[in-house]
């Protein structure tokens, strides 16, 4: 039987065979773009790779030798003080003897040599420490295999990726219309005809899958990618379809960082409106995405630099460049044409500030952030859009905390304001002597957060978008817009969010939405909605 240091001395050199074959096997898939036109690489980093795997299955086996080994050790350690107990016991407690009337010394008969209780005890705690090590050692090589086979994403490079995501499953009941049945965005009339405005229904589609992926240092900055995905794109024409919720991009990006600059490329929320409710009945748009919740995922280069002002203070300055999108709708469902903002030939320009300190183990923070892009309407119908911005964090107590955002701005119904709309018509849209007038809006919203305990919290929303009433009447016709405009869009929602497990939730939630047309009575939709979600 092999004794505990040569299984060590063994594990430790498979162990350092195994990370020096991982390193050869990095160095060779560094290069396959060179060595692809060579066979002879391409056998011998094939080799590797058995070699290593072979050696993995040794690893393997020899720590199921040494699970076995264990096992016998703890038998022999059993059977061990097994015979040593009698004697342990005899030598601590041993049976009185009468005294006899005359003291006689009498020589030992005895053939059995005696046996100190401390000897005894050293003996098994001796075994019982080599046993006691053995286990730990062969644990800590068990783990380390588990955690590789457990953890790793295979991928073509050699980069570490890692899979994260949430599997959410949503039921719900409206009382009332709305835009979108499992998470409303504003609320609409019944349907001419309808008798009954409740309604009930489940779905999986806010269901998200993520992506991470950890690369090189490259000029000092630490690199790195992800692509984030739900099922919220649309149903399939098919009986049920409603149930198999097509997959959709919503975000994906590339980032530079260095210790206080930030380089981030790709399609992102929108920097200049980093917060949102929380919520977990809307995932596939953020809470109140048209009432006042500025929002888009949007392709966008920007820059971060952040200023250390002191050991707990921090400023942030960010700035870049947006595709210039206005909400538009897509003239085909395969190929694209240049919307508004994108025929004005530049993009729309961001910049935002904040300052943040901790304040009760939360952050306590503040921003303000500015955007403007040029819109060509064709028939040279030119719109300025911009809009000013502020956001806020302040924890009002160790468990209580406020948030929210503010925005003012004209002709940004590509963020969501104006309840969705950029521009209003004076007439005919497709008459191009048609004037028309970007929507004056303001809207925003405000949570308050109270953390009961750290796996139980309330939250508790108010937010409103309004386009300016005056404007729109004043320049609009309903009967020139082809759809109903609407004025103002209010909403609020109580939420109770409780997470037994890090990666288990569970969250129950009211919303309500009143929207207020223009030209005809306001809606209202109510909706109670029950979550579930596995995090991963």
């Amino acid at each position: 039987m092999n004794s505990p240091w040569t299984l060590a001395l063994r594990s430790s050199a498979i162990t350092i065979t195994c990370f020096a074959l991982l390193s050869t096997v990095a160095a060779a898939q560094a290069g396959t773009d060179a060595a692809s036109q060579d066979g002879a690489s391409v056998h011998e980093l094939d080799s590797q790779v058995r070699e290593l795997r072979a050696m993995m299955e040794e690893m393997r086996a020899e720590n199921a030798q040494s699970r076995i080994e264990m096992r016998e050790l703890r038998e022999e350690l059993q059977d061990t003080r097994k015979l040593l107990a009698p004697l342990a016991a005899s030598l601590n407690h041993p049976a009185p003897t009468p005294e006899p009337a005359v003291s006689v010394a009498k020589p030992s008969t005895s053939s059995t040599p005696e046996v100190p209780a401390a000897s005894g005890a050293s003996i098994t705690a001796d075994l019982g420490e080599r046993i006691q090590k053995l286990e730990e050692s062969t644990q800590l090589l068990g783990s380390k295999i588990d955690e590789q086979y457990q953890t790793k994403v295979e991928t073509a490079a050699k980069y570490r990726v890692r899979l994260s995501g949430i599997v959410l499953m949503n039921a719900f009941r409206n009382v009332g219309t709305s835009d979108n049945l499992d998470f409303p965005d504003y609320a609409q009339p019944p349907a001419l005809g309808s008798t009954s405005q409740a309604s009930f229904g489940a779905t999986l589609r806010q269901t998200e899958i993520g992506l991470e992926l950890f690369g090189p240092t490259l000029l000092g900055a630490k690199t790195s990618a992800n692509v984030q995905f739900d099922f919220a794109g649309g149903f399939p024409s098919t009986p049920n379809g409603v149930n198999f919720g097509i997959a959709r991009l919503q975000t994906g990006s590339l980032r530079l960082d260095w210790k206080d600059t930030s380089v981030v490329a790709g399609q992102d929320s929108l920097f200049i409106s980093p917060l949102s409710p929380t919520s977990f009945a809307s995932l596939a748009t953020p809470a109140f995405a048209y009432a006042g919740n500025l929002w888009g995922w949007t392709p966008q280069l920007r820059v971060e630099q952040r200023f250390n002002l002191s050991d707990q203070q921090t400023l942030t300055l960010q700035g870049g460049i947006l595709d210039n999108l206005d909400w538009q709708l897509p003239n085909d469902q395969y190929f694209r044409s240049a919307t508004a903002g994108e025929s004005s030939g530049q993009p729309a320009y961001a910049i935002r500030s904040a300052w943040s300190r901790p304040l009760f183990g939360h952050p306590l923070s503040f921003g303000t952030a500015g955007y403007y892009g040029r819109q060509n309407w064709s028939w040279g119908r030119y719109v300025d859009a911009w809009a000013g911005m502020t956001d806020w964090q302040i924890p009002i107590l160790p468990r209580l905390i406020l948030s929210g955002e503010f925005y003012r701005g004209r002709g940004v119904g590509g963020l969501g304001a104006g309840i969705g709309r950029a521009v209003l018509f004076g007439g005919n849209p497709a008459d191009g002597s048609t004037p028309i007038r970007g929507v004056d809006s303001a809207g925003g919203w405000s949570q308050l957060k109270f953390q009961l305990t750290p796996k139980l919290e309330l939250n508790g929303v108010f937010a409103e978008d309004n386009a300016f009433a005056n404007d729109v009447r004043g320049f609009a016709i309903d009967a020139n817009n082809f759809d109903t405009i609407k004025g103002r869009n209010h909403g609020d929602l109580g939420n109770v969010i409780y997470r037994p497990r890090s990666d288990l939730l569970l969250s129950a939630e009211f919303r309500r939405l009143h929207t207020f047309p223009i030209y005809s009575s306001s809606s209202l939709t109510n909706q109670v909605n029950l979550a579930i979600g596995v995090l991963f």
